[in-house]
């Protein structure tokens, strides 16, 4: 007898298991998306920039679920290198070493977790740094996990 309450027991249980409820499966696939290429984004593709001034970063992100987090890099482009999803080609000064270039990264957090949001960053450029080609990263992250990245060429000048 008690053999067959545990097995009657140990079935209730595997039967519960497999019935997950529709919640359960639904899960967010969904990458979150980020804008600079509305009036009021910036920089747009091939900005100049100069040195001793402070500009205002702006992108606009969204996500089906719930933003998390958002980051600003800025980083020298003296090699030329790329990113994957850069689409505006600028013309770009000779290759050179870097000697005191311009890195800035920051990251920030979203507590409230909104659905959309404006990344708006006041940034100084330094007087004293490398002048040239340089690339502008927004990153944004979802609550849970998918990240988007999106880059944008960039000159700081004198």
């Amino acid at each position: 007898m008690r053999i067959l309450k545990l097995c009657l027991v140990f079935i209730g249980l595997i039967l519960c298991a497999a019935c997950s409820s529709d919640s359960d499966s639904l899960k967010d696939e969904e990458k979150p998306t980020i804008r600079v290429a509305y009036e009021g984004g910036f920089p747009q593709g091939c900005e100049v920039l100069k040195r001793g001034e402070t500009y205002t970063f702006k992108a606009q992100v969204t996500d089906n679920e719930a933003l998390a987090a958002y980051s600003l890099e800025l980083h020298h482009n003296f090699d030329h290198h790329t990113h994957d999803d850069q689409s505006e080609t600028c013309e770009l000064s000779p290759v050179k070493e870097a000697v005191n270039p311009f890195i800035y990264r920051e990251n920030f957090k979203l507590d409230d977790r909104p659905k959309t949001y404006e990344i708006s960053i006041q940034v100084s450029i330094p007087d004293a740094i490398d002048t040239g080609d340089y690339h502008c990263g927004f990153s944004v992250t979802d609550a849970t996990g998918w990240q988007r990245r999106t880059s944008v060429d960039i000159k700081i000048v004198e």
